[in-house]
């Protein structure tokens, strides 16, 4: 177990803490592979009925670890990341395949996977200084984790489509506003509330409780399939033009040229 996760259970709550904090919490493979881990006990475990993700120091999750990223990124490229199983791409397989309820306590950043696992949650609260960002297009890549569907589905094309494609950041008023938000509380109220939902729903009858989320969460096979579909796109745009472009630039701490990558792929 990675020293980077906090899993603790009482109440019949799983509470999942980050404490990368000085790396904006950014997951690494040891923290996915945790998680994962987290994930699969609650589901066996009848003493535990809701999981609920937190951060520390002001922010819930960068997304990737960056340096792993690129590393990962750099295997796929050269030809050697094929078949190599990815700690993330575990993890957010089994997003759509969780069986009880989920809850996120989110402050401060929530980028990338930081944000489209928030999706998965069944109850999401935020403070006033949440932001929300999906910058894959940045990257010459594409959206993870479901989200083609889960996106659109939560907001509404048109939001999905500027979050994702365009990039836009969302406050905690505008996730509110979009319904990937259920509440936006005070940071010294927000792990309390998100507690106290979990409890209320632990204090539910059990088999009531899987069912009606199960119901009211018909599409989990179609998500599974499309995350298959968006990996595989993800994995063969790593070794694009453009996606290439996207990572000298930001290790040479300079914006990407993509039109120029473009000419150069051509």
């Amino acid at each position: 177990m990675t020293q980077e996760i906090e899993i603790k259970v009482a109440d019949g709550v799983q509470v999942i803490r980050f404490l990368r904090a000085d790396k904006k919490n950014a997951f690494t493979g040891p923290m996915y592979n945790a998680m994962s881990e987290a994930l699969d006990a609650a589901d066996r475990n009848d003493a535990i009925a809701v999981t609920v993700f937190i951060g520390s120091g002001g922010v819930f999750s960068a997304g990737n670890d960056i340096n792993d990223f690129l590393r990962r990124a750099a295997a796929v490229t050269s030809g050697d990341g094929k078949g190599i199983p990815a700690p993330s791409l575990d993890f957010i397989r089994r997003l759509p395949k969780v069986t009880k309820p989920m809850i996120a306590a989110v402050d401060g950043l929530a980028i990338g996977v930081g944000t489209t696992m928030l999706l998965h949650c069944d109850l999401v609260y935020a403070t006033p200084a949440a932001s929300l960002r999906t910058p894959f297009l940045d990257l010459g890549l594409i959206q993870e984790a479901g989200s083609s569907i889960t996106a659109p589905a939560r907001m509404g094309y048109p939001r999905a489509f500027e979050m994702i494609c365009l990039g836009e950041p969302f406050s905690a008023e505008r996730a509110l506003q979009a319904g990937l938000v259920n509440a936006v509380v005070q940071a010294d109220q927000l792990e309390a509330t998100a507690l106290k939902a979990a409890r209320r729903l632990a204090a539910k009858p059990r088999e009531a409780l899987m069912t009606s989320r199960r119901l009211l969460r018909r599409n989990g096979a179609e998500i599974s399939a499309l995350i298959e579909e968006e990996a595989s796109n993800y994995i063969k745009l790593m070794g694009s033009p453009e996606a290439r472009e996207a990572f000298t630039a930001f290790l040479e701490k300079r914006p990407p040229d993509f039109a120029k990558a473009r000419q150069k792929g051509g």
